[in-house]
């Protein structure tokens, strides 16, 4: 994936459609403290394991706050991900995204639950949801890429590859995507 970045500027936040920036003011323990958060929705991401290719799909993508703090990351390998903005079922959730983002029509029965956890606990406090997937060829609809204007492009990453990529500095991932394959080699892989 080759991304070109120009014209890369930082400016006020306004009307705020997914995330909102507040100051937090509150007594702990007799003392008057104060901190910065972001207030944003919870999330779902799923492994998806690919049984013909014996691989993962990641999805690479261009995450503009990562860039913000090193330029040289023009994209992320991540879990097949989105927000909790609506009302329906997680597991609803994830098949859409799986479709969207990739490309792969799968049934809500085949879609599992590993766990939950908050993410970036400092900043938002969100809650992601992690599920697990079993994907082939004949689930595939379309070419994937995600809606409107995402520009998502598909990695298919080989189990065998796996644990070197976890320690593969010069990939930026999410905890997610790591903790999402040490589960499969202790829950699934192990068998």
């Amino acid at each position: 994936m080759k991304n070109i970045i120009k014209n890369f500027e930082l400016s006020v936040l306004e009307n705020t459609k997914f995330v909102h920036p507040v100051k937090l003011t509150y007594n702990q323990n007799g003392k008057d403290k104060t901190w910065e958060a972001v207030k944003s929705f919870d999330s779902v991401a799923v492994l998806l394991y690919h049984e013909e290719f014996d691989a993962f799909v990641l999805v690479k993508q261009f995450r503009p706050p990562v860039y913000l703090n090193d330029s040289t990351k023009t994209f992320t390998y991540e879990l097949c991900a989105g927000i909790v903005d609506k009302e329906s079922s997680l597991e609803t959730i994830v098949q859409e995204e799986i479709d969207e983002e990739c490309g792969y029509k799968v049934k809500l029965e085949s879609i599992s639950k590993i766990t939950s956890f908050y993410t970036n606990v400092g900043v938002s406090g969100a809650k992601q949801h992690l599920y697990y997937a079993k994907i082939n060829e004949s689930m595939k609809v379309h070419n994937g890429g995600g809606i409107h204007d995402e520009e998502i492009e598909l990695h298919f990453l080989k189990t065998h590859e796996a644990k070197a990529f976890i320690y593969d500095e010069s990939k930026a991932k999410t905890p997610g995507l790591i903790f999402a394959f040490y589960w499969f080699f202790e829950k699934v892989n192990s068998k």
